[in-house]
């Protein structure tokens, strides 16, 4: 009799295959939203295409863009190419708020609505443990989501190497608010802080549409703290000559004035809060300058600045994932 009774299955050899199950319910759970982020990828990437190639297609004469004779007094860039500069400037934001789409998804619909209506019961008791079903309502969305971002940074990116060599683009620059965050590692990290944040928030409250906006306020605070303080992330260049006035095209300008013989700084805007109508030279010569200076982050600190950025967002999204286990813990044991 015993030889017919099938041997007990190893917990250990199951462990993945229920994980792989879930993460497959889950897919067809919410296939209409799984489409709809393919959309918006696919979208995103046909807009930079379409720009390049219309940037291709317009009639610039010289290779910096001018549709002037080369050479002569006269620059006039093509209308193309200053209207794909407009458009990309901001391309950085679209991707932080399509990260955050993907956090207020997984704190509201993903988990959020589950624990309101009671139905993960059903999953627990389908000898799927509270911390496996979290997990995977964490790993599935953290994959979708670092996949997409990565598509569409490296497109992005494509897009703007076609503003190279362009000598007056003042709009797509390196450390430009709307551009660095989705030129690098830096959107990745802020995509999974997204989905740690909206699992926090949904085991914390309980209720789809109170996460969502939790989710949503946590994620804008902290998008715009970061991008407020990233020059002081990285230590910034400092100049001393007349020469340093005089930034070059990939310089981030952070400070700016003049020295006295101690070493003091002075400030340009001092002179102007002191007296906006008197000559900002004469009041700076009055106090003492002597020397000018300059506080500049140069092109080479982009990746520093990039990496400790996605180091700060990688940690709060590694403690906001302990944390939401250990309150799941808590509630559901």
């Amino acid at each position: 009799m015993s030889t017919l009774t099938p041997p007990k299955p190893d917990a250990a050899t199951t462990a993945p295959a229920s994980l792989r199950g879930s993460a497959h319910v889950l897919l067809r759970i919410h296939r209409k939203a799984l489409w709809a982020g393919s959309a918006l990828v696919a979208l995103g990437i046909g807009v930079v295409v379409a720009l390049r190639v219309w940037m291709a297609s317009a009639k610039e004469l010289c290779p910096d863009g001018d549709t002037t004779p080369c050479g002569d007094a006269v620059y006039q860039p093509a209308y193309a190419r200053t209207s794909t500069e407009v458009f990309l400037a901001d391309g950085g934001t679209v991707l932080l708020l399509l990260a955050g789409l993907v956090g207020v998804f997984v704190a509201g619909p993903l988990i959020a609505r589950e624990l309101e209506s009671g139905t993960f019961r059903l999953a627990w008791t389908q000898s799927v443990s509270p911390a496996r079903w979290l997990a995977t309502r964490l790993a599935v969305p953290a994959v979708l989501t670092v996949t997409g971002l990565t598509v569409l940074t490296i497109a992005y990116r494509w897009g703007l190497w076609a503003l190279r060599g362009y000598p007056y683009s003042y709009r797509a620059t390196w450390h430009g608010s709307g551009i660095f965050p989705g030129t690098g590692p830096a959107v990745l990290g802020y995509g999974l802080l997204a989905v740690a944040v909206g699992a926090l928030c949904a085991v914390l409250v309980r209720r789809t549409v109170l996460s969502m906006s939790l989710t949503a306020l946590a994620l804008g605070a902290t998008a715009f703290a970061l991008s407020s303080a990233r020059h002081l992330l990285w230590p910034a260049a400092f100049r001393q000559s007349a020469e340093a006035v005089r930034l070059g095209p990939g310089d981030w300008a952070i400070d700016m004035g003049r020295l006295t013989e101690s070493g003091r700084k002075l400030y340009w805007e001092d002179c102007y809060a002191a007296d906006p109508l008197r000559d900002v030279e004469a009041c700076m010569t009055d106090r003492g300058a002597v020397d000018y200076f300059a506080e500049v982050h140069p092109a080479s600190h982009y990746w520093p600045l990039q990496l400790v950025e996605t180091g700060i967002l990688l940690a709060l999204a590694a403690l906001a994932v302990f944390a939401a286990f250990r309150v799941l813990r808590r509630l559901h044991g």
